[in-house]
């Protein structure tokens, strides 16, 4: 087995990337998908943490004043969604014998562990990957800025953001601006700065403060996190030095 150059990962991934070519909801191939991705990494001794969205059952911010919703009651609703994705994702990755733990930052006894910061490490110590629920437990936050604390937290040697269809971060929306250029390396400072909506300020500010680096890549592409854990440059790398 090579040595790898990140041992400890969180991976972040969007709701929306369970959807498949679904309008919403949980699709079986992309799951399917991601799990098989994991469990490379997972078996090439990596320590996953994973943080995913929930956009692909409801998002807060967006459905809760259509609802007639207040923001907090939407995004308690958001964090509830992506409950039902994590343990949809751990059964994926256990049906392939990948030990696994859904922890929660809401009290959910009956269906997954409470987040302890230090039983999730032992979990990552013991070879468990651990898919992190419910956001940061606290409304007006998003995942984005949950995963950025998780890895913090945890000590992730990098953040992984997954994204679909987007190899990295553009000076513009390259879906709509053709002439876009995608950066290899950029600074925390420059994301905020520019206001690139690759993450949220948050996200990225905690990143910052605690040195942790992110890597933007297209997860659509096959084996693309075992390139980035072998050290190879894709996506774009955001961080304090090159």
């Amino acid at each position: 087995m090579s040595e790898l150059k990140y041992k400890r990962i969180l991976l972040k991934i969007s709701g929306e990337a369970l959807m498949g070519n679904q309008q919403f909801g949980i699709a079986p191939e992309p799951v399917a998908m991601i799990a098989k991705e994991i469990k490379i990494a997972h078996d090439a001794g990596a320590e996953i943490g994973i943080v995913v969205g929930g956009g692909n059952i409801f998002r807060g911010g967006q459905k809760s004043e259509q609802l007639g919703m207040d923001r907090a009651s939407g995004d308690s609703v958001g964090m509830l969604a992506t409950v039902m994705n994590a343990i949809a994702l751990q059964s994926a990755l256990r049906k392939l014998d990948v030990s696994c733990r859904v922890q929660t930052a809401i009290d959910i006894n009956k269906v997954a562990e409470p987040y302890v910061r230090f039983k999730a490490i032992r979990h990552l110590e013991k070879g468990r990957v651990v898919i992190f629920a419910a956001g940061t437990g606290n409304p007006f936050f998003t995942t984005d800025t949950a995963a950025a604390l998780r890895a913090s937290e945890i000590g992730a040697d990098v953040m992984l953001m997954a994204k679909n269809g987007v190899d990295g971060v553009y000076t513009a929306d390259p879906k709509t601006n053709p002439d876009a250029k995608k950066y290899d390396f950029i600074s925390y400072d420059d994301v905020i700065i520019r206001g690139l909506k690759v993450m949220d300020t948050a996200s990225c500010a905690l990143c910052k403060e605690n040195k942790v680096p992110i890597i933007v890549f297209d997860f659509a592409e096959e084996g693309a996190v075992m390139k980035i854990l072998n050290g190879e440059k894709i996506g774009t790398y955001v961080g304090g030095n090159n």
